[in-house]
């Protein structure tokens, strides 16, 4: 058995208490002078430059400014995100800490990974305030990779392909998410899907995307292993 487990963050992994949000809400006035229409519009399952770009794009701002603050906002909302963090609550969700553990026992051939619109850096600060650690992921995707979700799960197949000199095809990649963008940002490559209700989409809203596994949480910690690894 071979398997590239990539796990989501924000709802699969952790709850940050908002901290993220109220970063990027922070940085985006602190460069651009405007948030764009943040009210209502859900971070969920988007990488953070899609994030910016759709919000400041309908805020009014052209394509060329957007880029041109694009490395600011970053330094910004980093700076921001370590400060916000260090004030709240950052804690895994139910089983997280147990379910990787399991998956770290099944040896070599199964690779722990992340595939997360986060930027790689807030990927970092998150999960070592959650104290799951980030080094403990072999590989990971991130938004800082591409702003286009569907784009990460190849980036996450050439890096464990690096590290192991396999390449994990279809149903050897588990991709493991809170929302319909995780169920489905690896269809083209046929990858098996794990949904898990623990961020901001229902289990009836999870299960309407056809996921190959739905769990209320990931407490289960041998049903959830089961559907990793399973044929």
């Amino acid at each position: 058995m071979r398997r590239l487990v990539l796990f989501d963050i924000d709802g699969t992994l952790l709850t940050a208490d908002g901290a993220g949000r109220r970063a990027f809400h922070d940085a985006l006035l602190e460069v651009y002078g405007t948030t764009g229409p943040i009210e209502g519009y859900s971070f969920a399952g988007r990488t953070d430059p899609q994030i910016a770009r759709e919000l400041l794009s309908r805020g009014g701002l052209d394509a060329e400014r957007i880029v041109a603050g694009m490395e600011g906002l970053w330094r910004a909302y980093l700076r921001n995100l370590e400060d916000e963090i260090a004030r709240v609550d950052v804690h895994p969700l139910p089983g997280v800490h147990t379910l990787l553990e399991r998956v770290e026992t099944a040896g070599e051939a199964v690779v722990l990974g992340l595939l997360t619109g986060n930027v790689a850096e807030g990927a970092r600060l998150k999960l070592d305030r959650a104290g799951i650690g980030f080094g403990r992921f072999r590989v990971g995707a991130f938004g800082s990779d591409h702003a286009d979700r569907p784009e990460l799960p190849a980036v996450a197949v050439a890096r464990a392909e690096a590290l192991t000199g396999h390449v994990f095809r279809r149903k050897e990649i588990v991709v493991i998410g809170d929302t319909p963008f995780d169920i489905a940002c690896g269809a083209h490559l046929g990858v098996r899907t794990v949904a898990v209700a623990t961020g901001g989409h229902p289990a009836g809203e999870l299960a309407a995307c056809a996921p190959d596994y739905l769990f209320a949480n990931l407490g289960d910690t041998e049903r959830v292993w089961e559907a990793i690894s399973g044929g």
